[in-house]
Order: C-alpha cells, then structure tokens, then sequence
C-alpha cells in the first residue's frame, strides 16, 4: 500500500466567500507545497471551475477529484465527487435546475467568475451560489449515486449547515461513503461527542477559501495506486484501503 495525502475541501475563486486569490495555477501550486497528492474542488453549487484544475494539477502529479458543496433544501452541505467529464456535467445541469436562483448583482454577495488557467474570466455567474437547492438531502444522495459519484456529507461537527446541527441526527437511510471533518479533534473524540459509529470513516478536510489555509487539515488514504475507485474503496475501507484515523 501506498500513503497520499489528500485534503478533499477546497473552494476556487468561483465560490463567493472565497479569496480571489483561489485561482487554478494558485490552488495547484499552494497544494503542491502543502504536500498533498489528492485534492477536492469543491465550489458551492458549481463544479465551472473544477477540470481547468484538474488539468492543471497532472504537472505536479497531484490528482483531483473534480466535485462540488451541495446546500440541500435543509441547508446541509455536502461534497459529491465525480469520476468522468460526462457525470460531472450531468450533475452541473441537475444543479443549475434545482437552484432557487437569488440574483446576484454586480457581485452583491460576492464575485463569481468561472476562468480558465491563465485566468482570463469566461463567465460571470449571475445569481447566487450558496443558496439551497429545492431538493433534500436523501433525493440528491440518490442522484449523486445514480452518477456513480462519492457523497460525503461535509463538516458535520460545525455548529452551522452541518447535518448534525441542520436536522440533529443522520437519517438511518441516508447512505453516504464517509463524514467530513474541517476540525482537528481526534477520531475517538468526534465519534463520542456525536454518537457515530466505528464503522463510518471519518475525512478530515480544510474547507480552504484561503490560499494559505489549503492542506492545512488533511487525511492519509492508504491505497495500491491512485485512483476514483482505490480512494472509494478506501472510503468503504475494502481490500485494505483505508482512510487512517487520529
């Protein structure tokens, strides 16, 4: 087996509360530095900016999980991840058709530029991007699996848009393929706090929106090599993969 540090929780300039420094080349080179092998991008209701990274990031052999931060009707974030261009597209569409589209004026709540790798801006998007969907939790789990994708819900200990918080509790039907942590509390510790079983694996993430705070809470996949399916598998912790625990 082999270690990568991965840190699946990172925001491009395209969200409206990150820094507008959170362009491609940045996100790229901050990760290489921060020594990370598998990052996530993850735009509030968006994945525009997504592949230009991920093109990016194969000169610094750093894979990327091109995804996005769903906010369901109950106001839960979730990360959803996925493998092929055509699934990530799909997912794009279903979002841009489930959004309750809050106009955003000349940037009001933020500016919202998707660019492309030598940021040059290709778009503006119009309204505003961390609103909820009109769908729940449990519908866009389905969809997101329905793609073949991985759903994470995200930082569930915050006192704010986690799923502990939002609804109290995890529906017994929920199916999900681990927990995001954005703290640095020990596994025993969260589990205790919150009542989770052992069986969930636990992945802790930055939720960067900053250059600097990238990789600055990670986890280690334990995989044979470095791909979609060893880290979903490593989620599930099948055949020996596995997420390590703190």
């Amino acid at each position: 087996m082999q270690k990568f540090r991965a840190d699946l929780h990172i925001h491009t300039v395209l969200s409206p509360c990150a820094d507008l420094e959170m362009t491609p080349r940045n996100i790229v080179e901050k990760a290489r530095e921060a020594g990370l092998q598998i990052i996530g991008i993850t735009d509030h209701n968006s994945t525009k900016n997504a592949l230009v990274i991920k093109d990016l990031a194969k000169t610094e052999d750093i894979y990327v999980l091109t995804g996005v931060e769903i906010t369901t009707k109950e106001e839960v974030h979730c990360l959803a991840f996925f493998e092929e261009t055509e699934q990530l597209q799909t997912f794009q569409d279903y979002l841009e058709e489930n959004i309750n589209k809050i106009p955003n004026p000349n940037g009001h709540f933020g500016y919202q530029p998707v660019i492309d790798a030598d940021e040059n801006v290709l778009e503006m998007v119009s309204y505003f991007l961390t609103t909820a969907l009109k769908k729940g939790i449990s519908e866009i789990q389905r969809k997101v699996y329905e793609l073949n994708g991985i759903f994470i819900p995200a930082h569930v200990t915050r006192p704010m848009n986690g799923i502990l918080a939002q609804l109290g509790f995890i529906p017994d039907d929920l199916k999900f393929d681990a927990l995001g942590i954005t703290s640095k509390a020990s596994g025993d510790d969260v589990r205790k706090k919150n009542g989770l079983s052992k069986e969930i694996t636990l992945v802790y993430n930055s939720d960067a929106h900053y250059p600097e705070h990238i990789g600055r809470n990670y986890s280690v996949f334990n995989l044979q090599e470095l791909n979609f399916e060893e880290i979903r598998m490593a989620f599930k912790r099948q055949n020996k993969r596995f997420v390590e625990e703190r």
